[in-house]
């Protein structure tokens, strides 16, 4: 017997009435009551699992000889399992503040992004020599070293530590890790380049996130470390002395530490902001396009995918 199709899908399951069981038509009804029962393989109601990418804050860059803010810890995996009807949080990661021009602390960590149960960890914020002085701090990783103070250290399956600081002139600092990457270590008179990020093509096209910051270098003839791929910012120079680049929007780069010919004063710089996260999810385009969304996330359908792209924070629900 032959099929015709006429109006609708033909679906490889069952007929769901007599009449099309005879005539091989599937009315659009017939489609309807075979969807409803779970027999419509063409389009079904709701996934089960998504492939998810979430990206947090990177982390601010340090005051002078300052060392590069750490990436926002960058996570990705599929299968993760979604239950139909429940709305699962998205949470955009702010990136950390950059130290300003001569202050000790008042600079931030990147700030987490979250996916459902999935957290990934804001980067830490970069070392500063200022006044009493800061180690690079903890993150998703690490921030950068100033002078002989201590690295911060990435989390484990998230990213990695910042690159250490020089103790003579002109104190070029650590860069901050990234997320394929320990940062550079500064050198006689280069501030350390940020560590490297991770490339992802979840959004339909290869992207590199999660950047650490590079190093800035110092005093003098110093000269700032090289942002990470992946959105991290260039560390500030010496003399002239410039401020730390500030980490790329929606990369999770960290913040480019500051370059200043002196730690007090009308010639001290300020380090680079962390640039803010981002959370994707996909997932195969013959399933339902979820029920609904919030925070206006970009939604794309190609290559076999739907695509969920967040940078302000909202819900989905399937």
């Amino acid at each position: 017997m032959s099929i015709r199709y006429i109006g609708g899908v033909l679906s490889a399951t069952a007929a769901t009435s007599s009449t099309t069981a005879a005539s091989g038509i599937w009315t659009l009804d017939d489609q309807m009551q075979a969807k409803k029962a779970g027999n419509w393989p063409i389009l079904a109601a709701s996934p089960s699992t998504v492939e998810y990418l979430v990206v947090a804050g990177g982390g601010g860059g340090g005051g002078w000889a300052g060392g590069g803010g750490g990436a926002g810890g960058y996570r990705t995996a599929s299968s993760f399992a979604v239950a139909s009807g429940t709305a699962l949080t998205v949470t955009i990661g702010a990136g950390g503040t950059g130290a300003p021009a001569g202050a000790d602390a008042a600079y931030t960590n990147g700030n987490d992004s979250v996916f459902s149960s999935i957290t990934s960890t804001g980067g830490g914020k970069g070392g500063n020599y200022t006044n009493t002085g800061l180690a690079g701090q903890n993150g998703g990783s690490g921030g950068g070293a100033s002078y002989n103070l201590a690295v911060g250290n990435g989390t484990s399956g998230q990213g990695n530590n910042g690159g250490t600081g020089v103790t003579g002139s002109p104190y070029p600092a650590g860069g901050g890790g990234g997320a394929s990457a320990v940062g550079g270590n500064g050198s006689s008179s280069t501030g350390g380049a940020g560590g490297a990020g991770t490339a992802s093509s979840i959004s339909g096209s290869s992207v590199t996130y999660a950047g650490g910051g590079g190093g800035g270098g110092g005093n003098s003839a110093g000269v700032g470390g090289a942002g990470g791929s992946g959105g991290g910012g260039a560390g500030g120079n010496g003399s002239p002395s410039t401020a730390g680049t500030n980490g790329t929007a929606n990369t999770g780069g960290g913040g480019g530490g500051a370059g200043s010919s002196s730690s007090t004063g009308t010639s001290q710089q300020g380090g680079g902001a962390g640039g803010s996260g981002i959370v994707i999810i996909r997932y195969a385009d013959n399933f339902d396009a979820a029920a609904s969304t919030t925070g206006s996330p970009t939604i794309t359908v190609a290559g076999g995918y739907r695509v969920y792209k967040w940078t302000s924070s909202g819900t989905i629900t399937f």
